[in-house]
């Protein structure tokens, strides 16, 4: 099973960094958070990488479907979000696929969040430009 709903858009990283962020907005989810592993990394232990940026999604009415649920799912939250430079003027954009976060729990009730995030995840990645 893949963990990651994928896009790949023709445009430069921080074009694209702008885009997510509106296409997810677009589907309800917010930022939360926002690691900047490129710099993170240079920082910590001296070490390049190309941009790469974590960017931990939420969807209230979701999240809070999910926690309804089952209290302890919140170890699962937020959907993550990579954008990260391809090199070549392109850029990728990698969902966690809730789907596999959320086989970890056997409930129906949070499969049909992670249907519901999952579609609006991959509803997001697919007005990317």
């Amino acid at each position: 099973m893949s963990y990651t709903l994928t896009a790949t858009v023709t445009a430069p990283f921080a074009e694209t960094v702008t885009q997510v962020r509106e296409a997810l907005s677009a589907q309800g989810f917010g930022v939360l958070t926002e690691i900047d592993m490129a710099a993170t990394l240079q920082t910590k232990i001296g070490a390049e990488i190309e941009p790469y940026l974590v960017l931990g999604a939420c969807n209230p009415p979701l999240a809070h479907r999910a926690l309804q649920a089952d209290r302890s799912v919140g170890a699962l939250l937020p959907c993550n979000v990579v954008v990260r430079d391809l090199g070549d003027g392109s850029t990728a954009v990698e969902a966690v696929d809730p789907h596999a976060m959320m086989s970890v729990a056997d409930s129906p009730e949070l499969k049909a969040v992670a249907d519901d995030a999952a579609d609006r995840l991959r509803t997001a990645l697919g007005s990317l430009s």
